[in-house]
Order: C-alpha cells, then structure tokens, then sequence
C-alpha cells in the first residue's frame, strides 16, 4: 500500500488574485514552471491575445456569441466581464482534474473567485496578491507595455475596489520580493494539500497502524 498521503488526495484549486499589474501571471508562470504537479486552468475570454499569447495555452479566445452558448448551457464553473471582456471557467476538465488529484491554478479576480466559493468551496485555496506601492503598481503596469496610456490609468482607477476584496482571501503575500513571494505560495499549497480532510487514503492508513499496533 502507498503511505504517501500528499499522493493520495484529492486535488486543489489555487486562486491567485491581485490588482492588474502586481504580479499575479508572472508568479503563476514560476510556480508553474517549478511545481510539475500543478496545472493552469485555461479560461475562454472574449478579449483579443494579446502579443505573445497562445491559443489553448494562455486561454481560449473565442467570440461573444460562442460564450453566450457555452454559459446557456452551463459549461462555466465561473464568469466575469472584465473591462468589457468576458472571461469564464470550463466546468468539465476541472472537476475531472480534482478526482484525479490534480492541483489547479486560476488566475482570476474577485468576481471570479465569488463564483467558485460557491460551487467548490472545500476545494477552493485564495491568495491575494498585492503591490509594495501604487507607485510600484502603475510602474508595473507601464514597463510591460501591453497597454496604452489609457487602459493603465483606467487599471489603476479600479485597483483600490480590487484590493478591497482582500478579506475573502484565506492568504495574503505583498509582491515585493519575487522569489520569496512564490516559495511562500509554494509551502501554502503543500500544507494545504496535507490536510485531513484532502487526503483520501488517511483512513485507509491509519486503520492498517491500528491492526499493526
């Protein structure tokens, strides 16, 4: 019999949140690059890729219509129109992904996170991430340029409703330091993975000790 009891659970869904521009894509591309047991929820949106996004691997852009269709039919675990796009989270390959033990990351904002709360809630694990600064912030949001004057100065207007959000969260990790912010990620989804409740073999273990003792 396997004793690993981290091997035998069931999986997580790790939420990671944040105002636009503090950090939450580049802290979920290094967890995902360092941790090979945990997989990216790829969520449809209606938005354009933008440069360097990839189809089926960043998300699955598709247009309003289809969207329309797909939520008709209840095919979202979650939706949010976010700066006029929509965004939504494929019900069927997550559920799928947690029976089989998989850990899944989202990448997604408060609306989005509301909506899982209420449909896989002892599966949910929140983090919120936040800025050292709003100077830092619209720092941030200027050195990528992806976007234009505008759209920074319309994410910054709407990071204070954002960061309002905060106490939903179970955790909270001010992105100052790159590397410490995710190993800090890192050791809250293995203790989370230890707990009772997602380990699906305890019983099972601790009924062969008791026959052994």
């Amino acid at each position: 019999m396997n004793n690993d009891l981290n091997n035998e659970r069931r999986g997580i869904m790790l939420v990671l949140s944040s105002p636009s521009g503090a950090g939450k894509t580049s802290l979920s591309r290094e967890l995902l690059k360092k941790n090979k047991k945990l997989f990216l929820s790829i969520s449809c949106t209606t938005r354009p890729n933008r440069p360097g996004e990839i189809n089926g691997s960043d998300y699955y852009f598709i247009d309003k219509n289809e969207f329309n269709v797909m939520q008709e039919n209840d095919a979202f675990l979650e939706t949010a129109k976010v700066f006029d796009f929509y965004y939504g989270t494929p019900k069927k390959p997550i559920e799928e992904a947690l029976s089989s033990g998989k850990d899944i990351l989202f990448d997604i904002d408060w609306q989005g996170t509301q909506q899982l709360m209420n449909s896989l809630q002892d599966d949910l694990i929140k983090v919120f991430v936040l800025p050292p600064s709003a100077k830092e912030l619209e720092k941030r949001l200027l050195k990528r340029n992806q976007d234009s004057d505008e759209i920074v100065k319309n994410r910054m207007s709407k990071a204070s409703n954002e960061i309002s959000h905060y106490a939903e969260y179970d955790y909270i990790i001010v992105n100052d330091n790159f590397e410490d912010s995710v190993n800090k990620i890192e050791s809250i989804l293995t203790a989370e993975g230890l707990k009772r409740s997602r380990q699906t073999k305890v019983r099972d273990i601790i009924n062969d000790l008791l026959d052994d003792l």
